[in-house]
């Protein structure tokens, strides 16, 4: 006993004579037996770890075979220890003699405990005096009834579902005029159909037609199809593919995150210039910053709030919204910054945060051109019979600008450049574009505009000022809305100047 090693073999060390501690001295397994994992519904065992558990058995019960013993005789899930590997290891075999005390196992003993028998062939049953060592062909029937019960993961044995006592189980099990002798039910949902025909066969009445360990080990491993016997095996090729898949799954993901940051960044810079929206997300303060001339453009629409009161909220927000919309293709363009709307109002900065020189200037006018180009062919959704009609403002002068609140922060503008662009718009006509004394001799220094001077208007909190209006520019070929001199006698900035009264369809318009 002390020479049998194998690593599906309960090494055994020796024993302990002494009284009262007469004991046999073997290696520990941590786990218990296969009997405590099936009784434990804490644990679920999966296919491959079943189909180790019988791999195990197997490689252990022919290494006895082909021992001196011959045989185990004692096959049973009690018998097979679990070690800290999850690995089988049997036990339970040689020593009947030293541990009994004879050579046979009696069944005239009173209190037998027929639940124990289960596993054993019914030839041996049959037997008045059956050998404590068993036969080879017995114990592939116990095999076979042990790996029936690991495939359903039986907690009570293997003929629990019959409810019946233990010895009329018995008594079933070994009489040989049944024309069909008692076995546990097998189903093909649970195991493959090779896996069932080998059952079949092992326990099989007649111990002549009952396959060999070989032949077993073999339809065993047919029945995984990764050809991984060992839990440890497997578990190394399961971290393999995990890890394959994790690096999958990681480069995926930094991907996904990427793209989120990018559509964060391409948020932030949409409310933010995007140095600055790289400082506050460093967490550094954004110092204010002076700019030495750069050109303000301000705009909105004539009669709004008429409008808005012809009109229900949801049809003002649509009107807006493609308003706006339309304007921000436009500035993708132009060298420009899109400072914020308010309301009807749409508020346009060049020459910063970036400075770009004296073409701050050139910028903002090309693209009020555009703007005016675009009110031709735009359409009310609500009021497609009636024309939007922009006053547009520009001034060019030093401002400085900085993040204002940390909630939400703000971009802003201060300074009388502000002020006196808001101006410009406020004193605007009608679809023509307003320029301060600055802004037009800018333009006229870099040339190719055409201005026309408007002469001298009095300014809030500026007094008498010289100012023109920006009419085209040579080689932009757009079409412009008609310039007429009459337009000079509209009413003031902010009287309904709509083509027709949405309400009365045969009035002229004022």
């Amino acid at each position: 006993m002390c020479e049998l090693k194998h690593e599906n073999i309960v090494p055994f060390f020796g024993i302990c004579s002494e009284p009262p501690n007469i004991c046999l001295i073997i290696q520990y397994c941590r786990k218990g037996s296969l009997k405590d994992v099936l009784r434990n519904s804490d644990i679920e065992l999966d296919w491959i770890f079943k189909l180790s558990f019988a791999y195990d058995i197997v490689n252990g019960m022919l290494f006895l075979h082909k021992s001196p013993l011959n045989s185990h005789g004692n096959l049973k899930p009690s018998n097979c220890l679990v070690d800290s590997r999850m690995q089988v290891k049997l036990s339970g075999f040689g020593l009947w003699e030293l541990k009994h005390g004879r050579k046979s196992r009696s069944k005239s003993e009173k209190n037998t405990d027929y639940s124990e028998l289960y596993w054993t062939a019914p030839e041996l049953l049959r037997l008045e005096e059956p050998s404590a060592h068993g036969t080879q062909k017995g114990d592939v029937y116990s095999f076979a009834i042990l790996m029936r019960e690991l495939i359903y993961n039986n907690q009570c044995g293997p003929f629990e579902d019959l409810n019946k006592e233990a010895d009329e189980i018995i008594n079933r099990i070994k009489d040989p005029t049944a024309a069909v002798p008692l076995r546990p039910k097998l189903s093909k949902e649970k195991c493959s159909d090779k896996v069932v025909a080998m059952l079949r066969n092992c326990w099989d009445e007649s111990p002549e037609k009952r396959p060999t360990f070989s032949y077993v080990k073999r339809i065993l491993r047919e029945a995984n199809p990764e050809g991984h016997m060992s839990i440890l095996d497997s578990m190394v090729n399961k971290l393999e593919k995990y890890a394959n898949h994790l690096e999958e799954v990681v480069e995926e993901r930094t991907t996904q995150l990427l793209s989120e940051k990018k559509k964060i960044d391409k948020l932030l810079s949409t409310m933010l210039p995007s140095f600055i929206g790289e400082q506050l997300i460093a967490g550094r303060s954004v110092e204010p910053e002076h700019f030495d001339s750069v050109t303000i453009f301000f705009s909105d629409i004539v009669g709004f709030t008429k409008l808005c009161s012809l009109s229900t909220p949801l049809q003002v927000v649509g009107l807006l919204n493609d308003l706006y919309s339309l304007f921000d293709n436009i500035i993708k363009t132009y060298d420009v910054y899109k400072v914020e709307t308010i309301g009807d109002a749409y508020m346009v900065a060049s020459g910063l945060p970036l400075r770009n020189g004296i073409r701050h200037v050139e910028e903002i006018a090309t693209m009020s051109l555009c703007f005016l180009n675009a009110m031709i062919n735009f359409k009310i959704g609500h009021m497609p019979e009636e024309k939007l009609k922009l006053r547009i403002g520009l001034h060019t002068g030093p401002v400085v600008a900085g993040v204002v609140g940390i909630t939400m922060p703000r971009y802003c503008l201060f300074g009388d450049t502000v002020n006196m662009a808001s101006r410009m718009e406020s004193n605007s006509l009608p679809l023509r574009i307003h320029v301060s004394q600055t802004t037009a001799s800018a333009l006229m220094s870099i040339g190719g505009y055409d201005l026309q001077e408007r002469g001298t208007i009095k300014v809030k909190g500026k007094g008498e000022q010289t100012t023109y209006w920006l009419k085209g520019k040579t080689g932009l070929a757009i079409s412009l809305p008609e310039f007429n001199e009459e337009n000079e006698f509209q009413k003031p900035a902010g009287e309904l100047l709509l083509t027709k009264d949405p309400q009365e369809k045969n009035t002229e318009s004022t």
